[in-house]
């Protein structure tokens, strides 16, 4: 069903995965720096105790578009506030709405369904068990932590909701789509010119 509706969804609808991130704590992050030998890298003990909260995600793969909000608490009133964003954020227009999540105790709680009876155009899909791979999600939770946290220091939750809010936007401006089944990888330039012959005996 879910592999289905990332390859063949049906016509003006949208497909959206949504997920929390977190905790995440106002702390130091780790980075990635050059260390020449016989140097040994090392990293300032934190703690992290400057405040912590969840980044609530909601990321369409067939066009990479994402919208991410930052709260202190993962609830289910902030769970049900957060598709209010994102159902202003769908196009009127769209006549459907495939909603991919886990099944965390929150994503099925009462409000939610309320929600979704005051909200027809929407279709909540739970992945099963111990499948969190089929949430698309998951993957650009590495994107998003690689733009807003890695190698940088916070000193408070809310410089932590403004590095999300940063990101999240510069992500949107260079997305581009997660197509199921087809990993991007990453691949060096390859130098101009001709490759030299192998050596005979």
């Amino acid at each position: 069903m879910i592999e289905q509706l990332y390859t063949q969804a049906p016509a003006n609808s949208w497909v959206v995965c949504l997920d929390e991130m977190g905790p995440e704590s106002a702390r130091s992050h780790r980075g990635q720096r050059l260390v020449q030998a016989p140097q040994r890298a090392a990293q300032e003990i934190d703690y992290g105790r400057r405040g912590k909260g969840y980044v609530f995600g909601a990321f369409r793969p067939a066009s990479g578009a994402a919208l991410t909000d930052t709260y202190s608490r993962r609830t289910t009133v902030n769970w049900v506030d957060f598709f209010t964003q994102v159902e202003a954020w769908i196009p009127a227009d769209i006549e459907r709405v495939y909603a991919i999540v886990d099944n965390l105790s929150t994503h099925r709680a009462t409000d939610v369904l309320l929600f979704s009876l005051a909200h027809p155009r929407w279709e909540f899909v739970f992945q099963p068990k111990y499948a969190a791979y089929l949430n698309l999600i998951e993957p650009w939770w590495n994107v998003l932590r690689s733009l807003a946290l890695q190698g940088r220091r916070f000193a408070t939750w809310d410089d932590v909701c403004a590095a999300v809010q940063s990101a999240t936007a510069y992500w949107n401006a260079h997305r581009h789509p997660f197509v199921w089944g087809h990993r991007r990888r990453h691949r060096s330039r390859r130098q101009s010119g001709i490759a030299s012959l192998p050596k005979v005996a």
